[in-house]
């Protein structure tokens, strides 16, 4: 069960909020000083309005261009500790599927942790309005969950009901790495009327051959993996894929595909509008 927000947020009032794990995380009054374990949650954060209450930031934590002058503390790779504790966080927001054992330690440190996990695209606006409530910055984050709503729900309706197409889509290349169909951009894909050929797989991000890929023969190749790291040369090795064959191949940038930020609204649009584009054809 997930809280229930309420426009109203004093800056005094205690605070008992049920984060995604199950977990209930107290806090005597609303986060003054907060700390973000991954760039989607630095975003999310400012997004919610709470922008001036991050003490601490994730590595790769870049939008928007202020975020760049906030102390950075690690990331999925590690956390620097205790530079995390010297920053006095009243509260640290953390990323389930990313961020592991850190939680633990950091729990055991005494720090309040709140855990997120957005796995659909409803999830955004409703993490903006408990960020909301966490900080005391409901009217500004109920503002951006509003808009972000309002968007995606102009988007499902213009796409119900369209032709479905063979979709992979690929995170990473050193090895082949894809979504499964918890996955958020699993979501996008459907979204769009897509079919992502690995919904079935058993873990979020699975490692996949090449020769799965060729066996389920795509129609469509969305890749979040930037150009220059030399994936058209790879793709050319597959002419009989239907993808490559029909130059089906496109490009979302990682930054919009992988974080999930209000900002992935952009790549639900690309991504449907290159599905409507393989459909024309």
């Amino acid at each position: 069960m997930y809280a229930s927000i309420g426009i109203a947020t004093s800056a005094s009032v205690p605070l008992s909020l049920t984060d995604d794990r199950g977990h209930h995380t107290h806090l005597e009054r609303p986060a003054r000083r907060i700390i973000s374990l991954s760039p989607s949650i630095t975003e999310l954060v400012y997004a919610a309005g709470a922008g001036d209450k991050l003490v601490g930031v994730s590595s790769r934590s870049d939008y928007p261009v202020s975020t760049r002058a906030i102390p950075e503390i690690g990331g999925v790779s590690g956390l620097d500790l205790e530079r995390l504790v010297m920053l006095r966080p009243d509260l640290v927001i953390a990323w389930g599927s990313g961020n592991g054992a850190d939680i633990d330690r950091l729990e055991k440190l005494g720090l309040p942790v709140f855990v997120t996990e957005a796995a659909r695209l409803e999830d955004i606006p409703r993490l903006l309005r408990l960020i909301g409530q966490l900080a005391a910055t409901p009217v500004q984050a109920e503002s951006a969950a509003l808009s972000f709503e309002t968007e995606l729900q102009l988007i499902k309706q213009n796409y119900v009901g369209r032709q479905r197409v063979s979709v992979f889509l690929l995170i990473w290349n050193q090895p082949l790495m894809t979504v499964n169909g918890n996955h958020i951009i699993s979501d996008i894909i459907n979204r769009c009327g897509g079919v992502n050929i690995f919904a079935a797989a058993s873990i979020l991000a699975p490692v996949i051959s090449a020769e799965s890929l060729l066996q389920t023969n795509p129609q469509v190749i969305i890749s979040g993996v930037l150009p220059e790291s030399g994936m058209g040369a790879f793709w050319e090795r597959f002419p009989q894929m239907q993808a490559v064959r029909n130059k089906h191949l496109f490009f979302i940038h990682p930054d919009l595909l992988h974080r999930q930020t209000p900002r992935i609204l952009q790549a639900v649009k690309d991504v449907c509008l290159q599905l409507d584009q393989v459909r024309a054809e």
